[in-house]
């Protein structure tokens, strides 16, 4: 199926934009109202559409345009999330989970969601899918080299059959075997959006269906890093290193059905407005972790490397997920005051095992953990001159205690400096894992009842042609993380046991990052420091207290001005701390107290080109690997990836 897609994707735009386009025998030919940018063959009445004219636009109704320049930015977005990924930590292979770095990239919902945290980060949320209104039919291919065989894809197609009605269709593949054993990762994200608005902007509706699925081999880490970090030219083969599982592999999958749409009361848009709002949104998903092989082995020494379990074969813990959001509200919008939104909701989840299990000490664990929450709430939206405000707030009617402040502002001094502020004051429900996980290993079973998550955040940020700088202090309050409870027996025979945990006392979090970049001439410098400092009685929140990554880089034009190309080096760095550790049984990030990471330096070389539409983007991975000790890692048994050469194309058709 997901080699259908891309075909599909890839053939359809190339047959559309080799196809000559005709003229209607009545004159009106609704396909040509509009000249692609990239035409050149001149037409009488035809209008050449600008880049304006081809929007992105998100859920809260902030709009871009697609941009085909070549950047530095976008470079920095050329990896299988399509984002910056400043402030997280790669494992080896490309598609495995993330170590956070910064702190502050942690969103928050005041709803349970269903955890697993650690697979969601090539998962797709609501609220990261875009809408588009395009003037004539665009299409985004991508590609990348991965780990070894294998490869990345995001073939991407949206059109307009009217002013008013937009839809887009988009698959993301991804598969990578990596370097090490049972590391292979196999990702697919199909995305279907539709928007649709009558001309009086009467009725207006954004739609969306997403299948996705994110299947990794999970092999526990190396079991030894001595040899790891020995200097044995054997081991520079990374299959040779010994790892705790061998045939393990987890799934996430999930689908959704979300739509938002508003319908005007009064029939002529005027100085008074009011509108009924209606949001819809449904999404299952299952996680499943499987493991054929119980004992691992460490040396030629049988390990049980997550305790005893019930079944001496063939593990297969399933989760089962489903969610239902409905939300109604009444919107009045005055040109002068602003717009004012009054909403009553409906959450109800269904988180849920095919049997209630009792435990050693007699507990119960049960089979499901089901949710109905109800909560009111309004949003003001203010725009006016240079000032741009958001404030929402909500807060539940039934038992759970549950509420959200979201307070955003905006102010544009001029074209080229901005401010932004915002507040968020969050009593969050913990995530469904947390209070009931099942499993075939007898010590990963439990059933909590946690206290809700307090959260008070306060930032502040400035874009200045001169700096970029943003300041984040928060304050955490019964913070929900996970914990190594393995006793000292079961550490000396290389045991883990994961548990949830919570932490009683406030911790205080305080992040300063800046950014600058300085040009001379046809070379620049591009740097991003983070500066982050933790207040905390226990080791419970670990990050690095330095991150940085500095850009030195030369660009020009080649060719009678053809081609342009940027060259150079990136070093990334941040200081040594205690990281966490990752679990793929429970498929979370738990805080470990034993060994610190970090404090190894990267170097990356790039060369990247772009062609009119077409960007190129070549890559040799942490250059340094191939003449330094091997001391860099991921998470505790992770290593970081080892030196690569990789290489990358984005190719946009305007037809």
């Amino acid at each position: 199926m997901r080699i259908f897609f891309f075909l599909y994707l890839l053939v359809v735009p190339t047959l559309l934009f080799s196809q000559e386009k005709t003229t209607s025998k009545n004159g009106l030919d609704m396909n040509t109202k509009y000249s692609s940018i990239t035409d050149t063959v001149k037409k009488k009445k035809a209008k050449i559409a600008t880049i304006d004219q081809y929007q992105i636009i998100t859920l809260e109704h902030d709009t871009t345009y697609v941009d085909t320049s070549l950047t530095l930015k976008s470079a920095y977005k050329q990896n299988h999330i399509r984002k910056d990924d400043f402030g997280l930590l790669a494992f080896s292979n490309i598609g495995q989970p993330f170590n956070t770095l910064q702190y502050s990239l942690t969103n928050f919902s005041p709803y349970p969601e269903i955890g697993f945290s650690g697979k969601h980060f090539n998962y797709l949320q609501a609220d990261q899918i875009n809408y588009y209104s395009v003037a004539t039919p665009l299409t985004e291919l991508f590609f990348n080299t991965t780990i070894n065989k294998g490869q990345n894809v995001d073939s991407f197609i949206t059109l307009n059959t009217s002013k008013n009605l937009n839809f887009s269709i988009a698959y993301r593949g991804l598969r990578s075997e990596g370097d090490y054993i049972n590391q292979l990762v196999s990702a697919g994200n199909f995305r279907f959006t539709t928007s649709y608005a009558t001309t009086d902007k009467r009725y207006e509706i954004k739609a969306h269906f997403t299948s996705q699925d994110i299947s990794n081999g999970e092999n526990g880490g190396i079991t030894s890093t001595s040899d790891f970090e020995s200097d044995n030219k054997d081991y520079k083969n990374r299959q040779r290193l010994q790892v705790y599982l061998t045939d393990a592999k987890s799934l996430l999958k999930g689908r959704r059905l979300f739509f938002d749409h508003a319908f005007r009361i009064n029939p002529t848009d005027g100085s008074n407005n009011l509108y009924v709002t209606h949001q819809f949104n449904y999404e299952s998903k299952h996680f499943e972790y499987n493991q054929q092989t119980v004992l691992s082995t460490v040396g030629t020494t049988p390990v049980k490397r997550f305790g005893e379990s019930y079944v001496t074969s063939g593990i297969n813990d399933h989760t089962k997920y489903e969610r239902l959001y409905n939300r109604v509200g009444l919107a009045y919008e005055n040109s002068l005051l602003g717009k004012f939104n009054f909403f009553v909701d409906d959450y109800r989840s269904n988180y849920e095992y095919g049997r209630i299990l009792i435990d050693t000490a007699k507990n119960v664990i049960p089979d499901n953990l089901f949710l109905q929450i109800n909560n009111f709430g309004g949003q003001y939206e203010y725009q006016k001159n240079k000032w741009n405000g958001r404030f929402f707030y909500s807060r539940s009617i039934t038992n759970q205690s549950l509420s959200n402040l979201d307070a955003k502002l905006k102010y544009d001094f001029n074209d080229k400096i901005q401010f932004d502020f915002r507040y968020r004051n969050i009593n969050k429900l913990p995530n469904n894992n947390y209070n009931l996980y099942q499993s075939s290993y007898v010590q990963y079973n439990w059933s909590k009842d946690f206290k809700n998550e307090k959260i008070n955040s306060l930032s502040a940020s400035v874009l200045t042609p001169w700096l970029n700088a943003e300041v984040q202090y928060t304050v955490l309050k019964d913070h929900l993380y996970f914990a190594d409870v393995s006793s000292p027996d079961q550490i000396k025979v290389n045991t883990q046991i994961i548990n949830p945990a919570q932490y009683g006392n406030a911790i205080n979090y305080l992040e300063i990052k800046a950014s600058r970049e300085f040009k001379f001439g046809h070379f620049a410098l591009d740097n991003t420091l983070l500066y982050q400092k933790v207040d905390q009685s226990d080791l419970i929140l670990n990050v690095p207290d330095f991150v940085t990554r500095n850009t030195f880089y030369y660009s020009g034009h080649f060719f009678k001005k053809a081609l342009f190309m940027q060259t150079g080096i990136v070093f990334n760095y941040f200081t040594k701390y205690y990281g966490n550790d990752y679990n793929p049984v429970i498929g979370e990030f738990f805080v470990q107290k034993n060994k610190e990471i970090g404090g190894y330096p990267l170097f990356d070389l790039f060369v990247n080109a772009r062609i009119r539409q077409t960007r190129f983007y070549l890559k040799a991975e942490h250059i340094n690997a191939l003449f330094s000790k091997s001391d860099y890692y991921s998470a505790p048994n992770n290593p970081y990836r080892d030196f690569v050469i990789r290489f990358g194309l984005v190719w946009n058709f305007f037809q």
